[in-house]
């Protein structure tokens, strides 16, 4: 790792947490990026302490000391989470062809930085592969022989991926109601967590749930992208608590631990999902608990009681 230097853009995803902003800053530091693409919500309109708290997040950007190019994105009014995200990947992805990605509370290893690097550039040109993810949520359970394995998955708390990639997402998944009709998604998704992807995909069509990124899982579902997992978990989420915008509760994938990944890489036997490791992920992570979750937003932003 000593002579290693990273040569790929990065994009920093912030909002109002400048204490989860600060450490996240820190191992952006000290990958040293050449270029740094910040993408940042505003403040709702006459919240004051809201204000302050997005200032103090942006002004940790002020802190880059080493050679950098970096560019902003923005907003001085609240968007939310789905027009924000999904508008500041796409100004990401019209700047530069492949970026690694990281929001406010998703702390990577500094390993993680190289591994989305030799990744990016090994499947540059692999239609099969949409997206690169430092998350790995097997709890210890071994998934193949190399150090990553191909998942239906598309995780986010740190990840990487390419503008041929990204030309597929779109926020208002149109492609939902089609998808559902072909039988594609029975055809990807397990039956015990179809309930679940149903409510995700419908509420993000509707408009109703304020997020972004089930429109992206659902654009490499419809794409039949695959997703690259690590071996080990790369990145831990610390933004779990009341000043989320969504991860409220508690929950076992909070502050989970990231680990070192090993040099060199090993490919893995066969490009292919694992479809033990996505079983053990959609009973665990895609079933039961996601459709809790999204019930809980739509009540909320529909006023049901």
């Amino acid at each position: 790792m000593s002579d290693w230097r990273l040569n790929t853009p990065v994009a920093f995803i912030i909002f109002n947490r400048p204490e989860t902003t600060e450490r996240v800053f820190r191992e952006i530091a000290a990958a040293r990026p050449p270029m740094l693409l910040v993408v940042a919500d505003g403040p709702v309109a006459g919240n004051a302490r809201q204000s302050g708290q997005c200032a103090q997040a942006r002004a940790i950007i002020e802190r880059v000391d080493w050679p950098c190019q970096v560019k902003l994105n923005y907003s001085e009014s609240n968007l939310g989470c789905r027009r924000r995200v999904s508008s500041g990947l796409d100004w990401v992805f019209e700047q530069v062809p492949e970026a690694i990605i990281l929001e406010d509370d998703c702390v990577p290893h500094p390993t993680f930085f190289r591994y989305c690097e030799d990744l990016l550039i090994r499947y540059r040109a692999d239609q099969r592969v949409g997206m690169i993810s430092g998350d790995n949520f097997q709890f210890g359970r071994k998934v193949g022989t190399g150090s990553y394995y191909f998942s239906k998955y598309a995780h986010i708390w740190g990840w990487a991926s390419w503008r041929r990639a990204w030309r597929y997402y779109d926020v208002n998944a149109s492609l939902w109601p089609q998808f559902q009709a072909s039988g594609d998604f029975e055809r990807v998704a397990v039956p015990f967590e179809r309930e679940a992807w149903r409510f995700a995909f419908e509420g993000a069509h509707s408009g109703r749930i304020d997020t972004w990124d089930y429109q992206w899982t659902l654009a490499c579902w419809c794409q039949s992208m695959m997703v690259i997992l690590p071996q080990v978990n790369l990145v831990s989420n610390i933004g779990f608590g009341p000043q989320a915008t969504h991860t409220h509760a508690g929950s076992v994938y909070a502050n989970l631990q990231s680990q070192e990944m090993q040099w060199p890489l090993l490919e893995p036997s066969f490009m292919a999902t694992r479809a033990d490791a996505d079983r053990f992920t959609a009973q665990h992570m895609f079933s039961a608990p996601l459709r809790t979750r999204v019930k809980r937003w739509l009540k909320r932003v529909s006023g049901l009681q």
